[in-house]
């Protein structure tokens, strides 16, 4: 992106809206009265812009009789064009991993029973490379930014599984997102991601190979770290 001093921030709206109108191959007739009323500035403000981005080669302006007509340069153009590739850039990146942190507790005992179905069991087999062990470790999230990025989580691609039934009743879908508690004392856990559950976005959901409290040395009420790689293998 060019230097932050090539163009001032409060007249990339006004070249935006010259664009909006047409400017960008045509000369459009604007008065500095409408043009202030599209970018919520007064009218001499609009006017100031124009003559601004004027004397920096931004736009050209031709005089119609006792109006103007603008049209944005190509120099104005190429500027709104590399901002927006920017902003576009950084909207659409996904970040690598993300991190979150919270409270071992105890959960309801479901996980043992969900793990050992046979449905879930093989698919994680195959799609996980391992059997979890019957069980989920629990974290509460406390802090209201890992809460919302647990909402937001299930956005990210996953690793899925697909729900199922038993002829008796129907099971959910689940996604994984594979996980290090930690910093590394388990370094091949999965989140979970549930269509079905009786928690709110302040519950995470860890499963793993091995006892994960064993393994990483954490009790109930301990605080837990626990980064999720978003990037798929």
């Amino acid at each position: 992106m060019p230097p932050a001093d090539n163009i001032k921030l409060q007249h990339i709206l006004t070249i935006v809206e010259l664009l909006s109108k047409g400017a960008r191959h045509n000369f459009v007739e604007v008065t500095t009265t409408e043009l202030g009323k599209g970018i919520s500035r007064s009218q001499q403000a609009a006017s100031k812009h124009l003559l601004d981005l004027e004397n920096s080669g931004y736009i050209e302006r031709v005089k119609r009789g006792q109006k103007f007509a603008v049209r944005v340069t190509d120099k104005g153009y190429s500027e709104i064009q590399n901002l927006f590739s920017s902003l576009r850039t950084a909207l659409e990146s996904a970040p690598a991993a993300i991190d979150f942190e919270g409270s071992v507790v105890s959960g309801m005992g479901e996980g043992a029973y969900y793990m050992s179905l046979d449905g879930y069991r093989k698919q994680f087999k195959d799609k996980l490379g391992y059997e979890p062990y019957p069980g989920t470790l629990n974290i509460r999230l406390t802090d209201q930014i890992f809460m919302n990025a647990r909402r937001e989580l299930g956005k990210h691609p996953s690793i899925f599984i697909d729900g199922f039934s038993d002829g008796t009743r129907t099971y959910g879908w689940v996604k994984c997102y594979r996980a290090i508690i930690n910093g590394g004392a388990v370094d091949n856990a999965a989140v979970l991601v549930l269509e079905r559950t009786h928690y709110d976005d302040s519950m995470l959901e860890v499963i793993a190979p091995v006892p994960i409290k064993q393994a990483a040395g954490i009790k109930n009420g301990d605080r837990v770290k626990v980064q999720v790689q978003l990037q798929m293998p």
